[in-house]
């Protein structure tokens, strides 16, 4: 038993260890990401924020005779105020709704379940707050990255390329350690990994050719 366990923590810890160099790989641009959260969610907050601003300048400009405060000599300083605290709590409530939608979108693109992530960050929303973006971010997939060999994408979780079938999981040809593709040595042996390592059956059909 204690084998079984020690062989599936290495074997995540190198799953991991393979996720984190993936990535790495990404480039994050704040201008690019904020591009996946929908055109329709950013329209509606916007909108939003124009009725709720009429809504409250109308109020204040129509509310002469409010006591205990005589607003007829104060009603655009007033106006300043309730547009300033209503555009306080616009910005909180878009962000949170603008990184649903990016975790909504962000989720599908990497292949994960869309659906069942945005559910999940909105459970822990009402008490714990931003921990579920937090557990997303931790726990979400890298993007689909080009296949070493053809250039074609491939997600992260393929063994084979499907264009060309090129090992996507490399193994150390010494210990049989997983490696990644750009490591030059093996992290586990130091075994020198400067040819690439070849898919079941392609070493085979060099040896013939």
């Amino acid at each position: 038993m204690a084998t079984t366990g020690t062989s599936f923590g290495d074997s995540w810890n190198a799953r991991m260890r393979l996720i984190r160099l993936r990535r790495k790989r990404e480039s994050f641009r704040l201008r690019d990401e904020f591009r996946i959260v929908p055109g329709w969610l950013k329209g509606l907050c916007v909108i939003l924020y124009l009725i709720a601003i009429g809504i409250g300048t109308f109020v204040i400009a129509n509310a002469r005779d409010a006591r205990p405060y005589d607003l007829r000599d104060n009603i655009p300083v007033a106006i300043l105020a309730i547009d300033g605290a209503i555009t306080a709590v616009a910005i909180v409530i878009s962000v949170f709704l603008f990184a649903l939608g990016y975790v909504n979108r962000d989720a599908k693109r990497r292949g994960m379940n869309p659906a069942l992530w945005t559910l999940i960050v909105l459970l822990f929303l009402p008490s714990y707050g931003i921990i579920g973006f937090l557990i997303y971010f931790l726990m979400r997939e890298p993007l689909p990255y080009p296949c070493p060999r053809c250039g074609n994408l491939a997600g992260p979780r393929f063994n084979f390329c499907p264009n060309c079938k090129c090992n996507l999981h490399p193994t150390c040809p010494a210990c049989k350690q997983e490696v990644a593709e750009t490591d030059k040595f093996c992290p586990y042996c130091g075994t020198p990994l400067s040819a690439p390592v070849l898919a079941p059956g392609e070493a085979a059909a060099g040896a013939e050719g």
